[in-house]
């Protein structure tokens, strides 16, 4: 392609002014539509119902996790009179309420996302309202590890 006639596309392009972007051929905002409107377009029920599933279903290896945690914590006994054992204590109970979280948000989000594919007739305001719910329910934790305790 000559020089020339490459400034000459650019200068077309340039004077019909910015191009409006379609996905899936449903029409920009304000714009016409090009093919299928909005209506038109699908989701597929069996993936939201799969990654639902996937996610609920990383809860078990969560578990087994928790309990590993637990045999690793078993006959630590008391420990008064061992700072090493209190720290280990209370080390291990942040980390216990920490994986226990993640563990309740993997079936919480996977319950949300299982959900949206058998029921797909919510609203998108409907369907983040339930997230930021989910959001506040399972805000971040502090930092695992204790809290320093003058020692």
């Amino acid at each position: 392609m000559a020089w020339a006639e490459w400034e000459q596309i650019k200068a077309d392009v340039a004077a019909k002014g910015p191009a409006n972007m379609q996905l899936n051929q449903a029409p920009a905002e304000g714009g016409s539509s090009g093919g299928a409107s909005p209506a038109d377009l699908k989701s597929n029920r069996k993936t939201w119902i799969r990654v639902g599933e996937g996610i609920a279903g990383l809860k078990g290896g969560v578990g087994k996790a928790l309990t590993k945690l637990a045999d690793g914590q078993a006959g630590l006994g008391d420990t008064t009179g061992s700072v090493s054992a209190a720290a280990q204590k209370e080390l291990y109970d942040s980390w216990k309420k920490y994986v226990s979280d993640v563990r309740g948000r993997c079936e919480a989000l996977g319950g949300l996302l299982q959900q949206a594919g058998h029921d797909l007739s919510k609203s998108d305001k409907e369907a983040l309202a339930d997230l930021k719910r989910l959001q506040v329910n399972y805000e971040d934790t502090k930092p695992v590890g204790g809290q320093s305790k003058d020692r």
